[in-house]
């Protein structure tokens, strides 16, 4: 796909948005959204698909601060928030859509990594067995560890799109697996703390992610959680 071609798709789609009468909810999703989609290079690299998948009217996608607040849901309850105008069906079109160039782009350019991580996970590999268990479809994880050159660190990883199971049921299958003697998972959700809390594991919140969670142990950078494990 061609910078110059994607452009012209989203100079139009602006053109015909300021032209067209619009209600309520879609005025708000052209004030507040379409600035944002033009300018984005993420959404930028996928715009043909999503055009053509998403009404430009009613239908544009959601914000960055919609998608911090529905990070760590599984992608059926993911959809339904940022979608609830689209039937299920076609929710999952869009998403199985998107998620094929997601995976595709994460694994190629890889995403931005919070400070430290590198050196962090190198050291807590060499006396600790790392694993991942995310609601995530399948591949998304593998995408991520290519991209970054991670695989080396970690001994296991489990989603929600591999077993078909919720967070706290991976969470069990991964310490049963691996014979975990005394599990912690670190998470920076509400939904990460409670998918820990119904597996029956201890749960450290990273505060510089996405959610807040009051009254358990937590970290303001990765470089810290070695000292709490």
């Amino acid at each position: 796909m061609s910078t110059k071609h994607t452009a012209n798709t989203l100079d139009q789609l602006i053109e015909k948005a300021s032209i067209q009468e619009i209600d309520d909810r879609q005025e708000r999703f052209y004030c507040e959204r379409l600035k944002e989609f033009e300018s984005s290079e993420v959404y930028r690299a996928h715009a043909d698909l999503l055009i053509k998948l998403i009404d430009p009217l009613r239908e544009l996608l959601p914000t960055k601060e919609e998608y911090a607040g529905v990070m760590g849901l599984g992608m059926d309850d993911l959809a339904e928030k940022l979608f609830p105008y689209l039937s299920y069906e076609r929710r999952m079109q869009v998403f199985n859509e998107d998620f094929k160039l997601e995976c595709e782009y994460l694994a190629e350019h890889g995403a931005k990594l919070y400070p430290h991580m590198h050196e962090t996970l190198k050291k807590l590999s060499e006396t600790h067995t790392l694993c991942i268990v995310s609601n995530c479809d399948n591949g998304y994880i593998q995408a991520f560890l290519k991209a970054h050159n991670m695989a080396q660190y970690f001994t296991d990883y489990e989603c929600m799109g591999s077993t078909g199971k919720p967070k706290a049921d991976n969470i069990a299958l991964v310490v049963e697996h691996n014979h975990l003697k005394a599990p912690v998972y670190v998470g920076d959700t509400v939904w990460d703390y409670n998918s820990a809390t119904q597996a029956g594991v201890p749960f450290i919140f990273a505060a510089y992610g996405f959610g807040n969670v009051e009254n358990v142990p937590k970290i303001y950078d990765i470089a810290e959680l070695p000292a709490l494990v």
